[in-house]
């Protein structure tokens, strides 16, 4: 296919953070082969702009993308916020202006605030990628604690605003096939509106398969032993995910491999992991706690056995699509999960490489800990081919080109349908 429509592509997050290199350009890279012409508009992070703008920039180059980068603030918070509202706004209009945008592709609400605004004003193609029920998250993380008027004023703002969205977008991505369903019961929900689900897919080139070398050379670079159980995380502690509850569980997997060692792969605190510890009869010396770029992620990754990754199953995790589940599976590394966060269940059981708790008790802790000399013996290669149409970067993006050419076949949807 050959197109010359041009897109402006708004997000809040920044390219030069981990998931604006792995859930944005990829996909924008390969609908550019395509001939779509793309503008990015995103806030970009003090720090992370100065280490990483090099690298954004010869990406963009070799793409023919243009990239209009904005500094995010932070502070005073709530204010801070309508700051960067005025300028992505003033941002956006002058863009159009000077390129007249055929479509506007809004990642998430603060995006896609403007997103609708952009369409009633200039008649654009408003396409709302959800990126998950943002409010709802908002809310039930604690923060936009709801105890404090001017929280639950932003919070009734955002639904007030997702019902504009969701009736009025000329194309809908849902990260989840729940998170769908459950758009579907929502009284605002317009069947006018197309809707497509793609989850956060993984570069299969860069997660690529673990190997016995490929074990080795992690456990080399992390002086990990070579004989040890290895259980690892990737990715924050804190918030949405559940670090008491790996560490009962790990604790549980002490009693039956003695040596077993958990490696965090995160940018957190070591603190906040470390603090802990007693509570579960764990010792320093049981883990090991190791930041990592983007191209140490898969080498560290590759150290492990198996990997765990809980999370808070609460409501707006229905929409909710883990990026590292991806990463773990394309590299066939076998997973213990829970139940209850968007469609992870169903995908670690079509993948075959995993256990889903389906509560937080000791006896599915045990029934975890029973399920995993298995889990061991799984061929990696196997588990990676069964979840490649799930996650590999190249059906998302033709997912996400199959979405655009809807969204430009249909008529535009207006705020009756």
């Amino acid at each position: 296919m050959s197109t010359n429509k041009q897109i402006l592509y708004i997000s809040y997050d920044g390219m030069t953070d981990p998931l604006g290199q792995s859930q944005v350009l990829p996909y924008l890279c390969g609908l550019a082969r395509e001939g779509y012409r793309f503008t990015i508009l995103s806030f970009e992070k003090k720090d992370r702009y100065e280490k990483g703008k090099e690298t954004i920039l010869e990406i963009t180059r070799k793409a023919g993308i243009q990239w209009v980068p904005l500094r995010f603030t932070s502070r005073p918070p709530v204010l801070s916020k309508f700051y960067d509202a005025i300028r992505m706004r003033r941002t956006a209009f002058r863009l159009h202006r000077e390129n007249r945008f055929d479509m506007v592709h809004c990642r998430s609400y603060i995006a896609a605030d403007l997103g609708l605004k952009l369409k009633r004003k200039t008649g654009t193609k408003f396409f709302f990628d959800m990126r998950g029920f943002w409010a709802d998250e908002k809310k039930e993380a604690g923060t936009w604690n709801q105890d404090r008027f001017i929280f639950r004023q932003v919070y009734h703002y955002y639904k007030k605003k997702e019902k504009e969205f969701i009736r009025e977008a000329d194309h809908i991505i849902s990260l989840t096939e729940a998170g769908r369903l459950e758009m579907q019961n929502w009284t605002a929900y317009n069947p006018a509106v197309p809707m497509s689900v793609i989850p956060c897919c993984a570069d299969m080139d860069h997660f690529t398969l673990t190997s016995a070398a490929g074990k080795a050379e992690g456990r080399a670079r992390l002086g990990l032993p070579a004989d040890a159980l290895v259980v690892s995380y990737l990715g924050s502690v804190g918030s949405w995910y559940m670090l008491d509850e790996m560490l009962e569980l790990f604790a549980l997997i002490k009693t039956k491999y003695a040596t077993a060692r958990f490696l965090f792969i995160t940018h957190s605190p070591a603190q906040l992991i470390l603090a802990k510890l007693k509570n579960y009869g764990l010792r320093p010396d049981d883990i090991l706690i190791t930041e990592a770029g983007r191209k140490e992620v898969p080498v560290f990754t590759k150290a492990s056995d198996i990997s765990l990754s809980f999370i808070k199953p609460v409501y707006s995790k229905l929409s909710s699509s883990p990026t590292k589940l991806g990463e773990l599976l394309s590299m066939g590394i076998p997973v213990i999960v829970n139940s209850g966060v968007g469609d992870v269940e169903t995908i670690v059981h079509k993948s075959g490489g995993g256990f889903v708790l389906q509560a937080f008790t000791r006896k599915q802790y045990q029934a975890a800990l029973e399920a995993l000399p298995a889990l061991l013996k799984r061929e990696p290669a196997l588990i990676r081919e069964n979840i490649r149409t799930i996650y590999s970067l190249e059906e998302g993006i033709k997912s996400y080109s199959k979405a655009y050419s809807s969204c430009f076949s249909n008529k535009t949807v207006t705020a009756h349908e």
